[in-house]
């Protein structure tokens, strides 16, 4: 499987609401100002499906960078630093701190949320609905995107294009990303010689997860070069860097469909990157709809394709470490963010050809997120 890089951010995302009560009606814990110290973060909630909250973090000090823990502890420097408001699904205490150059450390602001959801809830999704008749973007308050054309890492050949984009060569009338009556388009297409166009979806800074059952109702394009996946990476992407933020790949396909057609699934880390291939049963191809999964849980990953009782794949954190050099970086208690894109080219399919059709796409049904 390939390595996968994206930008990192510039500076820290300081997102989310003011104050707010924890889910039980209790207010957050008062906290007293400290001498000369940063203003304590605010920890703010607001409800997501199923009983669950996503929990946002902001600070009202300039240029302060928050650090969290959800597990009781005191959060430090070292501690998950806050990048994106993130999906509570179990009761927890969250604190946080604030820090800036020049200020102490902020006192620590704490809040209980009490929140019980029973296992197999739906509790976040974008179910890609547009009933309007025309083409519309993608909900601008989950999605954005990559953009450019820098290789990402595995010598792609495509230029990633927002919504809307009239940067050439994107085309804001030939759109790469736009929500029909029947579900989430993601477009690559060959505007002239040589070039390509394509679109990288994510949930960066807007909307982040830890543990839980992720699903993805897709149909992905098969022609030599094509390169769709779905896949999650660490906040920590924006402050340690790849593959230390650990990357999660639900599904990859390569080229035009093989006979038993394949997709893969992969996990990155430091020193290991395991991966399984999932064989569909004949008559099926990756073009037909399926639903691609991933189960995170404390210690483990495991990937199933169309059923959740069918995981063709599960890796432990012990498994990982007993690797040479292996690093399990996904229970340090950060969150991961999601991503969609159709790569056109790159290391591991090589480039399109004259049987690439153009435009292909890959339609995305819905994104969901259950309770484990």
């Amino acid at each position: 499987m390939r390595r996968r890089f994206v930008p990192l951010l510039a500076g820290v995302l300081v997102l989310g609401g003011c104050g707010g009560g924890s889910t039980d009606g209790s207010p957050a814990t008062p906290v007293a100002p400290a001498v000369n110290a940063a203003a304590a973060p605010r920890i703010g909630t607001s409800a997501a499906l199923g009983g669950a909250v996503v929990v946002s973090l902001s600070s009202t000090t300039t240029g302060a960078t928050i650090h969290y823990t959800t597990d009781g502890t005191t959060p430090t420097s070292a501690s998950p630093q806050y990048q994106a408001p993130f999906l509570v699904t179990s009761s927890q205490t969250v604190q946080a701190v604030a820090m800036a150059s020049g200020l102490n450390t902020s006192a620590v602001a704490t809040q209980s949320l009490t929140v019980t959801v029973p296992s197999g809830t739906l509790v976040w999704s974008d179910e890609f609905a547009n009933t309007s008749g025309s083409p519309i973007a993608p909900d601008a308050a989950v999605w954005t995107y990559d953009t450019g054309n820098s290789g990402f890492g595995n010598s792609e050949l495509e230029t990633y294009c927002a919504a809307g984009s009239n940067a050439a060569p994107c085309q804001a009338t030939a759109p790469n990303a736009w929500v029909g009556g029947d579900g989430l388009h993601i477009v690559a297409r060959n505007p002239s010689a040589g070039v390509y166009t394509s679109a990288r979806l994510k949930t960066q800074g807007l909307f982040s997860f830890r543990y839980g059952r992720l699903e993805v109702m897709a149909s992905v394009p098969e022609a030599q070069g094509l390169w769709p996946a779905i896949w999650t990476l660490g906040n920590s992407i924006a402050t340690a860097g790849w593959p230390a933020s650990g990357e999660q790949d639900v599904m990859e396909h390569v080229n035009a469909a093989t006979t038993p057609d394949v997709i893969a699934a992969t996990l990155h880390s430091p020193g290991a990157d395991p991966s399984t291939q999932y064989r569909f049963p004949a008559g099926q191809t990756a073009a037909g709809l399926h639903a691609y999964g991933m189960v995170w849980s404390p210690q483990q990953v495991a990937f199933y394709v169309d059923d959740p009782a069918n995981v063709y794949a599960t890796y432990t954190a012990a498994q990982v470490t007993a690797l040479n050099g292996g690093v399990w970086p996904f229970d340090n208690g950060q969150a991961n963010f999601i991503l969609l894109n159709l790569a056109v080219g790159g290391a591991w399919p090589g480039p399109p050809d004259g049987t690439t059709p153009w435009p292909s796409e890959m339609v995305v049904k819905y994104v969901r997120i259950y309770a484990n």
